[in-house]
């Protein structure tokens, strides 16, 4: 795709006295962006692994160390609230300190001096990093200028903070719920890590209760009065993600910082009413939300586009998003953020290209190879797949945390009834997913696929398919209205270091070049043996067997 034409934003939709935010004076404002060591951009998978590390940390002291429940929980909490959610870090870091100094007699001096030398070298990378989102602010007016205007669609409903608000207060229920029971444990022990996850989870209700008020008071702010206006170009990665470049950056060489929109519909809620336009509206919104998962399954970024940006960009910000539709015959596109600003540093923004150019290689040549494997190979009535060595090992990695985590929870020797309880569901989920890992199958005939599961093999037309891709560790075949999905392990680094070809990227490759040629699909009629059998009674045997275990154990 090529970017050196970006689609144009009709002139009547740019304000008055709005300024390009050049290149020039976009480097003004990434020089103001903070060092990365104050967790300026963290992965929302690494945020997630760190807080729960932190979690068990504190947890395990707790029950063996002898710390506050409310301490212990607490880290977890501040953690998360340092990679994701600075502004709360200032009412976090005292609270904590003071919970550490308040029990300092009862720790070992060590724990509590790493403890404190964390939560201080935290503190200060947020001040520092919160501190840097003045100048970005400055460098971003400084760039506007006096352009100012009305963000569009200001009268709308706000909807900023609709989903964190009810999530917020179902964990916060969960959390004092899990603290009026904590005394039905069994041991000690027991009693104090429920303790502890019931301070942590009220501690996250809290953040997203927090997060949706944050969220909510900006957007209105931004809807009061004008707003600062520039225009840049803006391009939705392969992930939906939109990242928003410099006005004269053409080639979509740098993005300065990614975003996460949403758009709004125009309708109010009176104007459902009426069934029969509300049934249109639910087919309308069911054919878009199509639409969008096709894009994002695509894996390809979008073309770039000219846009309005509403609001002065920085760490953290709220921002409004004018700009061209894809669809030439569509008016321009409005926007509002459904989450905070990140800013991409030079360097960041430049490694962030390069991957996605990389990625677009790497599945413009599996593509290529699966073609040519294809077109080369003689006619063949019916093509099979299924599991391999990988899905086998990935089978028995479940098994093994399953029984790890059933034996390091339920070692007593007389198990409460609740524990049997998630003991025994722990084991039917086990026995639902281990059958499809270890023979799940995939039938390819003249009319479609044909998908096994533990009611038997699903049918699936060629022309119902929407997409077949491998994320992550995730092979995923998406089809009209339903989808199916396995996973197994990839170790992305090493098959880049050895020119290796995951088993789920020839298969995601192949089948695809299929669905887009009908040339190159099978050509006869496939037979019940071929289409694989219902998975159910495996999963009724290993079921039984685990209930087994459990009479024998309980």
């Amino acid at each position: 795709m090529s970017y050196d034409e970006p689609l144009r934003l009709p002139a009547a939709a740019i304000p008055d006295d709005c300024r390009d935010w050049t290149a020039g004076r976009a480097a003004n404002w990434s020089a103001a962006l903070p060092s990365r060591w104050t967790f300026l951009r963290v992965r929302r998978s690494i945020a997630g692994a760190v807080t729960t590390l932190a979690l068990c940390a504190g947890a395990w002291a707790a029950m063996l160390g002898g710390l506050w429940p409310f301490v212990a929980a607490g880290f977890a909490v501040y953690v998360l609230w340092v990679l994701a959610r600075p502004e709360l870090v200032w009412a976090g870091a005292p609270a904590l300190l003071l919970g550490l100094a308040v029990q300092a007699s009862s720790l070992p001096w060590a724990v509590t001096a790493v403890g404190a030398f964390v939560v201080v070298a935290s503190w200060a990378a947020v001040a520092v990093r919160l501190r840097a989102r003045g100048a970005q602010l400055e460098q971003a007016l400084e760039a506007a200028g006096d352009g100012t205007a009305q963000v569009p669609d200001a009268r709308a409903p706000v909807r900023r903070g609709r989903f964190l608000l009810p999530l917020g207060l179902v964990v916060l229920v969960l959390g004092v719920l899990t603290g009026v029971t904590a005394h039905l444990w069994g041991t000690v022990d027991d009693q104090r890590g429920s303790w502890v996850m019931a301070f942590y989870l009220t501690g996250l209700g809290l953040t997203a209760l927090v997060s949706a008020w944050l969220g909510r008071h900006r957007a209105v702010a931004l809807r009061r009065a004008p707003a600062p206006v520039l225009r840049v170009l803006v391009r939705d990665d392969a992930q939906g993600t939109t990242e928003v470049y410099a006005a004269d950056d053409l080639a979509a060489l740098r993005p300065l910082f990614t975003v996460e929109l949403t758009s709004y519909d125009g309708e109010s809620d009176e104007d459902e009413a009426d069934t029969a336009d509300a049934d249109a509206d639910a087919g309308a919104g069911a054919a878009e939300l199509e639409r969008l998962l096709d894009a994002v399954d695509d894996d390809v970024p979008g073309p770039v586009r000219e846009a309005v940006l509403f609001g002065a960009p920085f760490d953290g910000a709220e921002v409004v998003v004018l700009s061209a539709d894809e669809d030439h015959d569509q008016p321009p596109l409005t926007e509002w953020s459904a989450g905070p600003v990140r800013p991409l540093s030079p360097s960041a923004g430049v490694r962030r290209v390069a991957r996605e150019k990389a990625r677009e290689e790497q599945n413009r040549q599996l593509a290529r190879q699966a073609r040519e494997s294809v077109v080369d190979r003689p006619p063949a009535p019916v093509r099979r797949w299924r599991a391999g060595w990988l899905d086998w090992v990935a089978a028995a990695l479940l098994v093994q945390w399953g029984v790890w985590l059933t034996w390091a929870g339920f070692t007593e020797a007389e198990l409460p009834s609740w524990k049997l309880a998630l003991a025994a569901a722990l084991g039917l989920y086990g026995a639902a997913r281990v059958p499809v890992k270890l023979a799940w199958r995939i039938t390819a005939d003249r009319s479609g696929l044909w998908v096994t599961g533990l009611r038997g093999p699903r049918h699936v037309p060629w022309d119902d398919i929407r997409s077949v891709r491998r994320r992550s560790f995730e092979l995923k075949l998406r089809w009209r209205g339903d989808d199916w999905s396995v996973a197994a392990p990839r170790w992305a680094w090493f098959e880049r270091r050895r020119g290796l070809v995951h088993p789920y990227d020839a298969l995601a490759a192949e089948l695809s070049a299929m669905r887009d040629d009908p040339e190159l699909r099978p050509t006869g009629e496939s037979t019940t043996p071929e289409r694989g059998r219902p998975l159910w009674p495996l999963a009724v045997v290993l079921a039984l067997v685990w209930a087994a275990v459990l009479v024998v154990w309980g």
